[in-house]
């Protein structure tokens, strides 16, 4: 029996060596479940034609979108495990969406192998510049002023945007009436307009109006200042304790991918993540890079992830559907 099991042992080690060494052998499929010129797209485009290029085939970016990612992320799940199909994972598909719908047809855990990490964006507290807040402070005076009257906007239930300012409740005390929009431009321009009165956006899509005076930045969630808003401080520098929130992205494999394999993509992942030519493009974006972990790592974060947000969702009463 011990000879069985150490032969056994031996054939999946020389399998997965026979694997690493001969894959890929045609193109790779990257789903994508956002539209293209979205943050996760823009990151999906870098870094396939980066290794398309290290692994000498091409990596085809296939974009699918609907039903919050779910759509996507579940065909992705039913894929074969032959080391061919990627799945740009973020925090909404992979978290957010857990809390959100009663059957999106997937389960992060259980049905995808983690590869990598790859980028994240903050998000800035934004109000009209006729708003006389100047700090986070002000804006939480101004909430409890009238408890559920506070308006915020986003660009839909289930986005980084009203998960931020779910969060934001959850951190000061405060409770919001929520008003989302059908797209993010929408919603940032409903505070523009003044018809909310304030809102939670990803950094890159505000940056222009905030210098152009459209916008004014109270504060922004990222650990540390964006080289984007280098004047604008951060949530924890304002007294808000341990508030801090990316949206973060990166890649995975339906479950069962061969284990050599996904150690070949994190490995190429990480080094792409290195280049000067990525990292430039990534911070015209206002993208920030992930740290190098390795696929246990990156499971492990999506698992924090859930056990933090999905108490946070059921909480709130927002679904999808």
């Amino acid at each position: 029996m011990l000879r069985r099991s150490i032969l056994a042992a031996f054939t999946v080690l020389v399998s997965n060596s026979a694997m690493a060494q001969s894959w890929p052998t045609k193109p790779i499929r990257m789903i994508v479940p956002l539209a293209p010129g979205a943050t996760a797209d823009i990151i999906a485009r870098i870094y396939a034609d980066e290794l398309g290029k290290a692994l000498g085939q091409t990596v085809v970016v296939d974009n699918k979108t609907g039903a919050g990612g779910t759509i996507a992320t579940a065909e992705a799940s039913r894929a074969a495990p032959d080391g061919y199909t990627m799945l740009l994972i973020s925090q909404g598909t992979v978290v957010f969406n857990i809390g959100l719908y009663p059957k999106p047809g997937y389960d992060p855990v259980k049905d995808f192998d983690a590869v990598a990490l790859a980028g994240s964006v903050s998000n800035v507290l934004i109000v009209h510049p006729d708003n006389p807040a100047r700090t986070v402070a002000d804006v939480v005076a101004q909430a409890k002023e009238k408890p559920g009257e506070f308006t915020y906007s986003s660009g839909g239930t289930g986005t980084s945007h009203h998960m931020s300012a779910l969060l934001f409740e959850r951190d000061t005390g405060v409770k919001m009436q929520h008003v989302p929009y059908r797209t993010t431009p929408a919603g940032i321009n409903a505070v523009v307009n003044g018809e909310v009165k304030m809102g939670f956006f990803n950094t890159p899509t505000v940056v222009s109006l905030i210098k152009g005076g459209k916008l004014k930045a109270i504060a922004i969630t990222s650990e540390q200042r964006s080289e984007l808003l280098p004047d604008v401080p951060t949530m924890v520098e304002q007294g808000v304790k341990g508030h801090v929130f990316n949206t973060w992205m990166g890649y995975a494999m339906p479950k069962g991918a061969p284990p050599a394999v996904v150690t070949r993509l994190n490995a190429e992942l990480l080094r792409i993540a290195q280049l000067p030519s990525v990292r430039e493009k990534m911070k015209a974006q206002g993208i920030d890079l992930m740290p190098p972990e390795p696929p246990a790592a990156v499971d492990k974060l999506v698992k924090d992830e859930l056990a933090l947000w999905v108490p946070i969702i059921k909480a709130s009463g927002a679904t999808a559907e």
